[in-house]
């Protein structure tokens, strides 16, 4: 039995897909009222309950053998967040603690690039970095280097643990909207968009599931594997998409990083008094210019990990946004 937190989420569903596929018996720890969708006709054993209330992990537990914890909070703010801190860290510490009652064999922990240290241009991106638990960069990075250290000091105290790190994840089934997906479909729609300069590492959320399930069956315990894809300018991604819709004509403007980083100062106040989804932030400015040449080669070595090109998954991703959005293109600028 697998048992999968988060698994409503982008890389949840999409696990939560391939687990039932390969014919294995899924059980999944939603919270009470969540919204299900993502998991629509799926043959699998819900199970409310979460990560933060020890009291309703046990019989989440029973009868498991393997499991994928990827329940958490992502956040592009800047500063501290203490519901951040609290679901990312305490959350897992809860689920290890629950992990080893239960004698579980294998505990898959999806952490995350931003968990180690942001090193400078120049220099490769690999396991070899340490994980910074001490970032000032933002809640999100600092919390996902705390529950990291506690999944790598449990696996030295006897359990069967190991981590992945994604990238930037894109890719089809993206039903509750990251920060990605979004941009991505706002240039299927619009003839012309505002564009900030850089590039970051993208990687199929797919490839990110086959990972994770090689790392159930090939990873070595206390051990770290990146899984990353391309690394790619967000001009070339945007360029990409608009051929994928056959936005013949079509352009961008091009916003100055200085003068994005100054605006998005104040756009952050508007996110947290409206308590709105933020969009733009200057950790999301600044995340585009940090150091992404990042490797995967222990993940291809040790585990068989083989990622698809960029230019695959984004044709899945517009293809899926049309099914799912079927008046998408019709809304079009014209």
């Amino acid at each position: 039995m697998n048992l999968v937190t988060g698994a409503t989420g982008h890389i949840g569903n999409v696990l939560v897909k391939e687990l039932v596929k390969r014919g294995e018996k899924v059980r999944v720890l939603v919270l009470a009222g969540e919204d299900l969708t993502p998991l629509h006709d799926l043959d699998i054993e819900i199970v409310e309950g979460n990560v933060l209330d020890n009291c309703c992990l046990g019989p989440a537990f029973e009868g498991v053998d393997t499991v994928f914890h990827l329940a958490g909070i992502i956040s592009i703010m800047p500063g501290k967040d203490d519901f951040v801190h609290d679901v990312n860290v305490n959350g897992t510490i809860n689920m290890l603690a629950a992990a080893k009652a239960a004698k579980v064999k294998r505990f898959i922990h999806t952490s995350s690039i931003h968990a180690f240290k942001r090193i400078p241009h120049g220099v490769l991106v690999d396991e070899n970095v340490p994980i910074d638990p001490e970032s000032a960069v933002a809640a999100y990075d600092q919390s996902k280097a705390e529950a990291t250290l506690a999944v790598l000091e449990a696996a030295k105290n006897g359990l069967p643990a190991v981590v992945v790190c994604p990238t930037g994840v894109i890719g089809p089934y993206d039903y509750k909207g990251s920060e990605m997906g979004i941009l991505i479909r706002e240039w299927m729609m619009h003839k012309i968009n505002f564009l900030i300069e850089g590039n970051y590492d993208f990687v199929d959320v797919r490839d990110v599931v086959q990972g994770m399930i090689l790392a159930r069956e090939k990873g070595k315990i206390g051990q770290i594997y990146i899984l990353s894809g391309e690394l790619i300018r967000v001009a070339d991604m945007w360029r990409l998409v608009k051929e994928l819709v056959s936005w013949q004509k079509s352009s961008f403007i091009n916003i100055p990083v200085r003068f994005a980083s100054f605006v998005a100062k104040f756009t952050q106040f508007y996110y947290r008094l409206t308590r709105s989804k933020p969009r733009f932030t200057t950790y999301s400015i600044e995340t585009l210019h940090t150091n992404a040449v990042i490797s995967n080669q222990k993940a291809r070595l040790a585990l068989g990990y083989e990622p698809r090109s960029l230019r695959e998954s984004l044709s899945d991703t517009v293809a899926w946004w049309k099914q799912e959005v079927p008046n998408l293109l019709k809304k079009k600028d014209r």
